[in-house]
């Protein structure tokens, strides 16, 4: 795999879709561009065969939360985080001064 960049981000816009799956998005500003954090399934309905009542939407939802430092989804606005990222896609999110990352791939891992 390709060596991941770090570089700050602010959080310029924040989504939770509901697209046949429920996924929650980043809208991230690096200043000379953007990108987008999220897409991950987080929940399944019951017309689809893999649907369960467990789902790792509170995880994905609270670690947000939690790199941002914020108790309300919409005082995300405007929070500086890092990010590990490439150019197709961004692996991790980070707080802006701690050693805390949320990387979505490995914590779901098992799930």
């Amino acid at each position: 795999m390709k060596e991941l960049e770090i570089k700050n981000a602010i959080i310029e816009n924040v989504r939770i879709t509901n697209d046949g799956i429920l996924s929650v998005w980043l809208d991230l500003n690096y200043g000379n561009s953007s990108q987008g954090f999220g897409g991950y399934s987080l929940y399944l309905p019951k017309s689809n065969k893999h649907h369960s009542i467990k789902s790792v939407a509170g995880h994905f939802i609270w670690r947000i939360m939690e790199i941002a430092g914020v108790t309300e989804w919409r005082e995300l606005l405007g929070k500086p985080i890092r990010v590990k990222s490439e150019y197709t896609k961004v692996h991790a999110i980070g707080h802006i001064i701690n050693d805390d990352w949320f990387d979505p791939s490995s914590d779901f891992e098992n799930e």
